[in-house]
């Protein structure tokens, strides 16, 4: 057991990087490591000896994939951190950690500004209102721009930024950040790869630059705090740098706006002053706003205090399988203390479990500690049954908290093993991945006999696949990746189904009428009972819904889940002997196929945003190929030497789209692609895409 140092709850801070792929999150991370004392030496991305990025995918692919955990301490505060992955195949990591954050720092490439990702991840940490600091990473890069970057945050994030420092030169004159609140330049020693750092007067050059920016400082926390604005009007000589601290304190928690600083992770540059703006102006747990739950017998509002002394509740947001320790849970923990060997109660599952180990995790590494308590996070074993996104409490005091959003995933691709001996084994690998990405689903068609996975784009399915033979140990082929489409209805139907069987002895009975209507899109599925006055019995209403989703899983069209769609139960008849759960399952699924035929069956197709960079000579060549993959051009956008391209494009027209798009530059151009939403396939691709279906069908059915 590890002796933790004990930090009151006023100075811990639960915060994360996030960021679009390849803005630095993971060599911030590094730095901040390394400046905290938490690591001795510098990981590097390219060597793939980083901390947080531990996976072998990891280390070659120079990408996170996993958010890690690490604990470090600065100037008497504790800061634990969660380094999330970039790639937008992987944004369900970013989600859950998220949803137990206190706040964040977004970190944004000083040469592409506000990128697709980052637009995403903003929006993420607005749902689940969490503050945020910007940090304006590669200062140090050719065609770094800080001052674009802070009008992109602006304009596309619709947010005020209040840049605290400014840079000192640019590209490869970057000496570092110019601190608008103290008026100095900050310099970082090269012997030490930036350890010891100095501040010292302004360059001349930079001086009326650094009081124009300071004044706009100024103006903007005047704007925005009534309190530092009387001071600001009354006494503007008198304002102190903890004026000006306390200020932007408030401003962020209360989400008014956000300080901006700037530096070189890479370099060694800038890091410090952006830990000190942790824990300056980002929120300790005691500072959020309340947390609230409900009682999951009664329905009734329960609010969380962060107290340790409080009875025990938490969120379960990670799981991950370890070869050594077994299945570790990530908890964020709102409120009382954890132990090991406490009994903790699973309200959603209403069982209870025993906790094992409780661990100070340290991205792989991990180390036992004897206590936790409200406002931390931690990771434990023993949790069996407990999944991402549920309730830990005590069974005296059941309460259950919002879960987390699990977006849908958008493609799909059968896999085998290359062995029959290993079918077992992949079977059992595959519920394990199943079990840490909750974006991930593994599902066996009994028809074609096929393990079918789907997952949020094709790298998601590459790493799955990857991970099944360097973790399981088992060998697979994959099919080709395929469009995940879906079926939803455009108008309104009844319809009735009956399932009567009668042979010697008992028989079946099931009837049923329901209607049909259209939910808006992302809505899913609604079930209502309107059945009064006993004509179906309550205890077979479960089955008439189970009945209608299992139908819903295969749709009618073309076989695809069919979403978005209101399903009303308001007539039927049962019989007092023959009725039975079966037969009302299996009435209801007729009377859902039926009703959908008549309510003017659609396709929908997952649509992408797409941003592709391309220098301007090849503007127009991609712009035709973006056209011929029915994309909707969006906005085109200077970046630095490039043009970049945002657009809306089906996912079906973008496979292989990297090569084309190589090919079409000489090489020189790339994409990022993020799921968009689900729309109405048009009339002509959709028979295409019926009769390819059908033809499958028939195909599998003749062998």
């Amino acid at each position: 057991m590890v002796k933790e140092e004990k930090v009151p709850l006023e100075r811990v801070r639960n915060i994360g990087f996030v960021a679009h792929i390849d803005a630095g999150k993971t060599t911030t991370t590094e730095r901040f490591l390394f400046y905290t004392g938490t690591t001795y030496k510098i990981g590097d991305v390219d060597e793939g000896n980083t901390v947080t990025d531990w996976m072998p995918q990891e280390k070659e692919r120079g990408i996170t994939i996993t958010s890690a955990a690490v604990t470090s301490y600065w100037k008497g505060h504790k800061i634990n951190v969660i380094d999330t992955p970039g790639h937008v195949d992987f944004t369900v990591e970013v989600e859950r950690s998220l949803r137990v954050l206190d706040g964040c720092i977004i970190i944004f490439d000083a040469v592409n500004g506000v990128e697709p990702q980052s637009e995403t991840v903003w929006r993420q940490a607005n749902k689940y209102s969490v503050p945020r600091l910007c940090y304006v990473n590669k200062m140090d890069r050719v065609g770094a721009d800080f001052f674009a970057t802070i009008e992109d945050i602006k304009k596309k994030l619709d947010v005020i930024p209040i840049p605290v420092q400014i840079p000192n030169g640019s590209e490869d004159a970057f000496k570092g950040p110019i601190d608008l609140i103290t008026m100095k330049a900050i310099y970082f020693s090269e012997q030490d790869q930036g350890r010891t750092y100095s501040y010292e007067d302004i360059p001349a050059e930079f001086h009326d630059t650094a009081a124009q920016w300071r004044e706009k400082m100024l103006e903007s926390i005047a704007e925005l705090d009534d309190v530092f604005m009387e001071k600001y009007i009354h006494d503007s000589n008198g304002i102190t740098e903890e004026d000006i601290h306390s200020a932007l304190r408030r401003i962020t928690i209360s989400f008014k706006g956000v300080p901006v600083f700037c530096g070189s992770s890479l370099k060694n540059k800038g890091v410090q002053p952006m830990i000190d703006g942790i824990v300056r102006y980002l929120p300790s747990p005691l500072d959020r706003p309340k947390v609230f739950g409900i009682d999951p017998d009664s329905g009734k509002e329960i609010e969380v205090l962060c107290d340790p002394e409080g009875p025990l509740v938490g969120l379960v947001f990670k799981i991950m399988n370890d070869p050594y320790a077994g299945q570790i849970s990530y908890i964020r923990i709102y409120s009382g203390k954890l132990v090991p060997g406490l009994t903790i109660y699973n309200p959603r599952i209403r069982k209870t479990e025993r906790i094992g180990r409780v661990m100070r995790m340290f991205a792989n590494r991990r180390d036992d500690i004897s206590e936790v308590a409200a406002g931390d996070v931690i990771g434990v074993t023993g949790l069996r049954d407990s999944i991402t996104g549920d309730t830990i409490c005590l069974k005296e005091k059941p309460i259950l908290l919002e879960g987390i959003d699990i977006p849908e995933p958008v493609i799909y691709s059968s896999i085998e093993p290359m062995t029959k001996q290993d079918q077992e084994k992949m079977s059992i690998s595959l519920h394990k991945l199943e079990i840490e990405d909750p974006s991930f689903r593994v599902k066996y068609n009994t028809e074609t006999q096929e393990t079918i996975i789907w997952g949020m784009g094709e790298l998601h399915l590459e790493i799955i696949q990857d991970r099944l033979l360097r973790e399981y140990g088992v060998k697979t082929k994959m099919g080709k990746p395929q469009v995940a489409y879906k079926e939803t209805i455009l108008g309104t139907a009844d319809a009735e189904g009956k399932y009567i069987r009668q042979s010697g002895g008992r028989g079946q009975y099931g009837h049923v009428i329901i209607r049909v209507e259209p939910l808006e899109r992302g809505k899913g599925f609604e079930f209502v009972n309107q059945i009064k006055g006993g004509i179906i019995p309550a205890e077979f209403i479960p089955s008439v819904e189970k009945g209608v989703r299992d139908a819903m899983e295969e749709g009618v069209l073309a076989g695809y889940p069919i979403v978005d769609i209101r399903v009303t139960l308001y007539d039927g008849s049962f019989h007092e002997v023959d009725s039975s759960d079966i037969a009302f399952r299996i009435a209801s699924a007729i009377a859902l196929k039926d009703a959908v035929r008549r309510a003017n069956l659609v396709l929908l197709e997952p649509i992408m945003r797409v941003q592709v960079f391309t220098p301007e000579e090849f503007l127009g060549t991609v712009i035709g190929d973006l056209n011929s993959r029915r994309a909707k051009i969006l906005d085109i956008a200077i970046k630095g030497s490039f043009r970049a391209i945002e657009a809306h494009v089906p996912l079906s027209e973008m496979f292989g789209y990297a090569t084309s798009l190589r090919s079409l530059t000489q090489g020189r151009g790339y994409y990022v692609m993020e799921f968009h939403n689900y729309e109405i396939v048009p009339q002509g691709i959709m028979n295409q895409i019926v009769e390819q279906r059908k033809s499958i069908k028939q195909q599998e059915a003749n062998r």
